[in-house]
């Protein structure tokens, strides 16, 4: 309906929604934001829930795939690979060398200041062999060290095929590591299962913790060589032959 007054004509039933809408609670705001934010927490539970399985699940299946007892290698290879950390899988390499599984071994990992005699004390039945078959590399300092030194040493060679010796727990990561960088070598795993690694990991608690340890550094890996290209660039740059001379050019 419309008033006239002195200050002209208005029409109240239409005025009527808007002071309606500006004396409504101002709390509907606050109330949106709350419910915002509940949202968003219960999707953060949500998805922490899900990693978490996710994580655990894949702990649980690489786990399960860490064997506990030694395998009968019956393959043969042009060469052998043992990445130092335990005695025995320098043992083992060497065992398997003598036994015509490959041509020739690289220890890779060795410390700079271990020479071969000192090696070869351990296995002194197959000692003539570091005379003529074995080779030490001592610049690798980790797996991914233990990788490089092995495909300097494979290409170097023409070998085609490689039985890769290291624990039964690292030995995920290092053929992940090795397939990276020698993507048309073939690698035949051997792992060394010791006395003490052999217990079921769920009823140990320190196999428990050297296996999480390890998956986590597996799961690593394998996001960095997603990202990485196949060859490391620094070891390309190193093997670049340098830019020829210049000449000088006559004196003006």
């Amino acid at each position: 309906m419309a008033i006239e007054d002195g200050r002209g004509t208005h029409d109240v039933a239409g005025d009527a929604p808007l002071a309606a809408a500006s004396a409504r609670p101002s709390g509907s705001r606050p109330r949106r934001r709350l419910l915002s934010w509940r949202r968003l927490l219960i999707l953060a539970v949500v998805l922490g829930s899900a990693g978490t399985a996710a994580f655990l699940g894949g702990f649980v299946a690489f786990a399960w795939r860490v064997p506990r007892q030694e395998v009968v290698l019956t393959a043969t290879a042009d060469g052998i690979v043992a990445l130092t950390g335990g005695a025995s899988r320098v043992v083992d390499a060497v065992e398997l060398l003598a036994s015509g599984r490959g041509r020739r071994l690289l220890i890779t990992g060795v410390h700079r200041t271990t020479n071969s005699s000192e090696i070869a004390r351990g296995v002194p039945e197959f000692e003539r062999l570091f005379d003529c078959c074995i080779d030490l590399g001592h610049e690798a300092r980790n797996t991914i060290g233990n990788a490089l030194e092995t495909r300097r040493w494979t290409l170097g060679r023409g070998f085609r095929s490689l039985v890769v010796v290291t624990s039964s727990y690292h030995m995920p990561r290092a053929m992940a590591e090795l397939g990276h960088r020698l993507p048309g070598v073939e690698l035949i795993p051997y792992p060394v299962v010791t006395q003490a690694r052999a217990e079921p990991w769920w009823s140990s608690g320190a196999n428990a913790r050297l296996l999480m340890t390890e998956y986590v550094k597996y799961i690593v890996a394998l996001a960095r060589m997603r990202i990485e290209p196949v060859v490391d660039l620094a070891e390309a740059a190193q093997r670049r032959p340098p830019p020829p001379a210049t000449q000088p050019g006559p004196a003006t």
